[in-house]
C-alpha cells in the first residue's frame, strides 16, 4: 500500500510547500484537489503549458501524483453537462501528467441526496470510454446514494467498463448507511482502486472530523482488509480543511497521519 494526502487539506499552501512537505515526510503520493486559490486543476499554474514538463520531472522520483480529484457530479441532471466537460478536462490533464486516476462523484454531498441512478450510469460509462484511450481510469466515489455499497455494486455491474473503479471513502458508508467495513469491502473489493481515509465521530446527528486515532472509525480494520487482499494502490488522507477552516493545521495533521499509517501498516504486516 502507498500513502498519499489530498491538497484539500492545505488550501493555504503554495505548490512548492505542498511538494516539499510530501517529499520530506516520505509520502508516496499527492492527490490534487485545488492548489491555493485555484480549484480547477487544468488552470493551476504547475500544470500550465509553460510548467508542465518541470512538474512531471519533479514526480519522477519516489513521490507521485496519485490522483486528480474533480468536483464533477454525474447523477444530477442540471450538473451533468458541466460535469462531463470538467471530467474530460481532467482526463486530458491526467494523460499529459501520466496520472492514472481521476475522481468522479454521483452528487455533491457526502450523505444520501437525490440523484438519477440511470443517468449516472450512462454518464460515468461515457466518461470511462473517453478515458480508456488515454489510459486514465475515472473512479466513482462512495458518496451520496453510492455510499450504500449494495447500490454501488449494482452501479458498477451496470457500468461494466474495463477502466471503471471505485474510490472507497471509508467515512461515508459507515456514517450514512451504518455499514461495517467488512460488509462494504465484501461487496466492493473487486472494484476498489483507491481509498480515502479519515477519522471522525458522530455527534447530535453530525459528522465531526478528527485526526487519525482520535475518532472512532475502524481504520485498522480497513488497513487489515486491504493488506490481506493484496491491495497495492493508495490510501489517501482527505482532510477537508478547505471546507472546514477550523480543522487542525495541515503541517501537524499530515505528519501525524503518515506516522499513524506507517504504524498501522507495520502492525497488520506483523499480524498484531
Amino acid at each position: 500500500m502507498k500513502i498519499a494526502f489530498s491538497t484539500l487539506g492545505c488550501p493555504g499552501w503554495s505548490w512548492d510547500e505542498i511538494y516539499a512537505t510530501g517529499k520530506d515526510l516520505g509520502f508516496d503520493g499527492i492527490e490534487v484537489r485545488g492548489i491555493a486559490n485555484e480549484m480547477f486543476a487544468p488552470n493551476a499554474k504547475p500544470f500550465s503549458a509553460a510548467n508542465l514538463a518541470a512538474t512531471k520531472e519533479r514526480f519522477k522520483g519516489n513521490i507521485k501524483l496519485s490522483m486528480l480529484t474533480t468536483g464533477a457530479c454525474v447523477g444530477v441532471p442540471e450538473l451533468v453537462e458541466a460535469a462531463v466537460k470538467e471530467a474530460k478536462s481532467y482526463i486530458d490533464l491526467a494523460e499529459k501528467l501520466e496520472v492514472r486516476y481521476v475522481r468522479i462523484m454521483i452528487s455533491p454531498e457526502p450523505g444520501p441526496t437525490e440523484a438519477d441512478f440511470n443517468l449516472a450510469v450512462k454518464t460515468y460509462r461515457d466518461i470511462c470510454l473517453y478515458g480508456k484511450e488515454k489510459k486514465v481510469t475515472p473512479l466513482i466515489e462512495t458518496n451520496g446514494i453510492l455510499a450504500n455499497s449494495k447500490k454501488m455494486a449494482e452501479f458498477m455491474e451496470s457500468v461494466n467498463e474495463e477502466n471503471s473503479g471505485v474510490l472507497w471513502d471509508i467515512n461515508h458508508p459507515i456514517r450514512y448507511f451504518h455499514e461495517s467495513v467488512s460488509d462494504t469491502f465484501e461487496k466492493l473489493s473487486s472494484y476498489i482502486k483507491y481509498v480515502h481515509v479519515k477519522d471522525s465521530i458522530a455527534k447530535d446527528g453530525k459528522v465531526i472530523y478528527r485526526m487519525m486515532g482520535y475518532g472512532d472509525l475502524p481504520v485498522y480494520d480497513v488497513v487489515s482488509l486491504l493488506h490481506k487482499s493484496g491491495y497495492d494502490s493508495y490510501v489517501s488522507l482527505e482532510w477537508v480543511k478547505r471546507w472546514n477552516p477550523d480543522l487542525q493545521e495541515p503541517g501537524i495533521v499530515f505528519s501525524h497521519f503518515i506516522s499513524y499509517m506507517t504504524y498501522l501498516f507495520s502492525s497488520v504486516q506483523n499480524g498484531k
